[in-house]
């Protein structure tokens, strides 16, 4: 299914940010997305995933097709690794966590306490969840944060995978994680500041 977004004008804390994009996203294909620190990258991540409502435009195509990975790995710290994985399984109506252990080298950590795990681990366990939701479309917000080298790597594996199966995934982040993919750079798309009567109005 084709990921759409038409004309799209996204607000934080009430304030324009970003307005006017519009992309594709097809099945098969990876977009990351780029621009500076603070631009309204992460808000439109949530709303193109649904959390958000949008200012102006569309998003089709989205509807219970899309996992999102947020800054937040997401975990419950008292679970273990295994059963963290199968509750967010049973969450997708999914069965089988194993290809979510192998696929994140988590296999050796499968019994040990979620809060128990290092930061890094931590990132492999909540983006591992992806792998369990058996959702087409991945929406993730720098998702290696934490990772070293092999782990941003591993993951990189992971998203070509997903894409080789028919999958796609939105991504923001800085570095190059070595994928074919487009890149949309969202600075042209920073919204213009209120003018100062559009303040007063929320006043009177």
């Amino acid at each position: 299914m084709t990921l759409t977004v038409t004309d799209l004008g996204v607000a934080r804390g009430g304030i324009p940010v970003l307005e006017g994009l519009s992309f594709a996203l097809e099945p098969g294909k990876a977009l990351i997305l780029r621009g500076p620190n603070g631009i309204g990258k992460t808000t439109l991540l949530r709303t193109v995933a649904g959390l958000q409502p949008p200012l102006k435009g569309r998003v089709e195509g989205a509807e219970d097709q899309i996992a999102y990975a947020a800054h937040s790995d997401g975990l419950k710290p008292t679970l273990s690794v295994a059963e963290n994985l199968t509750f967010w399984a049973s969450v997708f109506g999914r069965n089988g966590i194993e290809q979510a252990l192998d696929g994140f080298d988590l296999q050796s950590l499968r019994d040990r306490q979620a809060g128990a795990l290092s930061a890094g681990q931590k990132r492999r366990l909540g983006l591992s969840r992806m792998l369990v939701t058996g959702r087409p479309i991945w929406i993730m917000d720098e998702p290696t944060v934490s990772l070293d080298v092999n782990s941003v790597a591993m993951f990189a594996d992971a998203v070509r995978a997903h894409l080789g199966q028919g999958g796609s995934a939105l991504i923001a982040t800085h570095i190059d994680l070595g994928l074919e993919a487009e890149v949309l750079d969202v600075g042209p798309y920073k919204a213009k500041p209120p003018e100062i009567d559009d303040f007063d109005g929320g006043f009177l």
